[in-house]
C-alpha cells in the first residue's frame, strides 16, 4: 500500500517523511483560483482539498490519496499565494501587529469513499517595518506560500504567538491526517521512524 500525496510542497513532504508510510508525490494540477471564496474560510480550504483529491481519483482509484490546501485569513479577507514581491509585501504590511488564521483543509479518499476536515492555527504577528519585510523577502522564499510567508528557520521572527499546531502552518496539520487515515483503517502510529 502507498499513499497519493497530492501536492508539490517539499514541506508537505518533509512532513510525510517523518513517518516510514510508502508513499509517492504526485500534482493534483487543480486550479485552486477557479473556486470563488465564499466567505467561510475552513469550508473553503476542505472544498480546495477535496477538488484536489478528486482530479487525481481517476488517475489511482485504489490507492488511498491525501491532499492539503492551505488559506491564509486576517480582518475578514482570504490571502492566497501573492502574485508578486510587491503583492507579498503588502500581505505582511495588513498582517503587521495583527491575529491572523491559517487554515488547512485535508481530504483523504479511496475509490468514492471520501473523508474530510480541517485545522485551524492562530498566529499573533510582531509589528513589521517596511525594512523588516523587505528583509524577509530577501532572504525568505515567499511566492509558492499562502499570505505570502514561511515559519520556516529563521521566518519564525515574523511571528510573536502561534495557538495550535505549528505543522498545519508549514502545509501539513499530522494529527488531522492521523485522524482521517484511521477512517480509512490506517494509523500512524504503525509507521513511526525513529527519532534521530
Amino acid at each position: 500500500m502507498q499513499i497519493i500525496l497530492g501536492s508539490q510542497s517539499p514541506r508537505r513532504r518533509e512532513i510525510m517523511d517523518f513517518f516510514s508510510l510508502p508513499f509517492i508525490q504526485v500534482s493534483s494540477d487543480f486550479d485552486e483560483e477557479s473556486v470563488p471564496f465564499e466567505g467561510d474560510p475552513a469550508k473553503h480550504a476542505m472544498l480546495l482539498s477535496q477538488k484536489k483529491a478528486e482530479t487525481l481519483a481517476s488517475r489511482f482509484p485504489n490507492d488511498v490519496i491525501l491532499t492539503a490546501d492551505s488559506v491564509v485569513y486576517c480582518n475578514g479577507k482570504l490571502y492566497n499565494k501573492p502574485q508578486d514581491e510587491h503583492e507579498a509585501a503588502q500581505f505582511l504590511s495588513d498582517f503587521s501587529g495583527k491575529r491572523q488564521s491559517v487554515i488547512t483543509g485535508v481530504t483523504v479518499r479511496r475509490g468514492s469513499e471520501v473523508h474530510t476536515s480541517f485545522e485551524e492555527t492562530k498566529l499573533l504577528f510582531h509589528t513589521l517595518s517596511p525594512e523588516h519585510i523587505k528583509k524577509f523577502h530577501t532572504y525568505c522564499h515567499f511566492l509558492d506560500k499562502a499570505g505570502g510567508y514561511s515559519m520556516e528557520k529563521s521566518g519564525n521572527l515574523i511571528v510573536s504567538r502561534i495557538e495550535g499546531c505549528y505543522y498545519n502552518v508549514l502545509g501539513l496539520p499530522i494529527n488531522t491526517v492521523q485522524k482521517l487515515l484511521l477512517k480509512l483503517g490506517i494509523d500512524l502510529w504503525d509507521y513511526l521512524k525513529t527519532l534521530s
